[in-house]
């Protein structure tokens, strides 16, 4: 198991991130949220020893989280997000294998965007949550990658959901913590032997 750490340099200041890349990886999951959680370290170990690469990279800096409005700017995180599969693009670790992107919450409308934008690099996406019509019509029309919406109890992330649902091409709409939706899910869009 190879860990690294990783930035991206931003005009706010740096982004930092986390790779966990397993010998013979099957695929990559780059986990997607405003600014990481104590469980994405166990998501991450989870994953990894399922024989797939985490990569779980911050979308926005210290200086950014101090102001309450910095996760509703869906083009910033956009951007970071293309700028992360930018990354992923260059680097000889993660570019040789399929690409599932798990976007958290506020995340879960500029991952859309963003796999709209990259369709040939993205996969399949995980959005566990967030107000997903933000994403924009033309972001929720032309998604081509498979997604997967895991749906929590608040009302207004299921109404979000609902005013989506009629825009995107394909939905497979689950309860969130329903671990049992995200594995096959994972399973079906990556290959069944490692990358070479």
């Amino acid at each position: 198991m190879n860990h690294r750490d990783l930035s991206l340099h931003t005009p706010h200041g740096a982004l930092y991130g986390h790779l966990r890349l397993p010998t013979n990886a099957r695929g990559l999951i780059a986990l997607l949220r405003c600014h990481q959680h104590a469980v994405d370290s166990l998501r991450m170990e989870n994953l990894a020893t399922h024989g797939l690469a985490v990569l779980s990279m911050d979308l926005l800096t210290s200086q950014e989280l101090q102001f309450s409005d910095a996760t509703q700017n869906v083009p910033r995180l956009t951007q970071r997000i293309l700028d992360i599969l930018a990354l992923i693009a260059h680097d000889d670790d993660m570019n040789r294998l399929r690409l599932i992107l798990w976007a958290h919450g506020e995340a879960s409308p500029a991952a859309i965007r963003a796999a709209t934008q990259r369709d040939t690099q993205v996969n399949a996406l995980i959005c566990q949550g967030g107000l997903i019509d933000k994403a924009g019509l033309q972001g929720l029309k032309f998604l081509a990658a498979p997604l997967l919406m895991l749906l929590d109890d608040d009302p207004m992330t299921q109404a979000a959901f609902e005013r989506a649902a009629s825009h995107l091409p394909d939905c497979l709409a689950r309860e969130i913590g329903d671990e049992e939706s995200i594995a096959p899910f994972i399973i079906r869009h990556l290959p069944e032997t490692p990358t070479d």
